[in-house]
């Protein structure tokens, strides 16, 4: 069951994250302190990916090959979040 409830808690905040990067994109309506919350998302996603590859070291039960993949793919988020923001920086009221 923990497993379920982890990944379920996991998914239900990872949803609420794309509404924010769809609503900071224009693509549905605006959300509010999306500048914000969509900075702040961008900032955990970088700070998990760099994180990522200290733990390496110490894999806490993961194999390093988890840890770069994963990492690596939060930089990518991190990297089109950021992106992202740039363009649409100026449009925020």
């Amino acid at each position: 069951m923990k497993p379920t409830i982890i990944t379920s808690v996991i998914t239900f905040i990872l949803v609420l994250w794309s509404f924010y990067a769809f609503s900071a994109a224009g693509v549905i309506t605006q959300l509010p302190f999306v500048r914000t919350i969509v900075v702040v998302i961008a900032g955990i996603y970088l700070l998990r990916g760099v994180a990522g590859f200290y733990f390496m070291n110490n894999p806490l039960g993961r194999t390093p090959e988890f840890w770069i993949w994963s990492s690596s793919i939060c930089l990518v988020i991190a990297l089109v979040h950021i992106l992202g923001l740039k363009q649409v920086w100026s449009t925020f009221a």
